[in-house]
């Protein structure tokens, strides 16, 4: 990336505002998901090892434990976005890709708000 589009992408504080309460505002409520999804985990209660439970109880137990805790990494995943996308809007840098510099679509922003990469340098991470 060269350093004149990195300094020629920079949006003003008072476009950013709303976003950056949005953005607030969806980790507020992701915090708050990973706190009742975490309530639903059934190993949370460490009670249940000395328990002896039927078979049929405990691959229940076994499959609710997989589910809670593959909920609870991808909302880990979104927080962290999230806050990253939050540090864009602060140096006025969101909705420009930290890979490329060039500006992220507005439909993906639209779907995605807490994007930091367009969708071909997205597509290249995932490779």
């Amino acid at each position: 990336m060269n350093k004149k589009t990195e300094t020629q992408l920079r949006f003003p504080a008072n476009l950013l505002r709303p976003i950056g309460l949005f953005l607030q505002s969806r980790l507020s409520g992701l915090k708050k998901k990973k706190k009742d999804i975490e309530k639903e985990d059934p190993f949370k209660d460490t009670s249940r090892i000395l328990d002896n439970a039927s078979p049929d109880t405990e691959a229940a137990e076994q499959f609710g434990h997989a589910r809670t805790s593959a909920i609870r990494q991808e909302i880990t995943r979104k927080i962290i976005q999230t806050r990253k996308a939050m540090a864009q809007v602060k140096i006025g840098k969101y909705g420009i890709c930290e890979d490329c510099g060039k500006m992220i679509d507005t439909d993906r922003l639209m779907i995605y708000p807490e994007a930091t990469l367009c969708k071909s340098c997205a597509a290249k991470r995932e490779k």
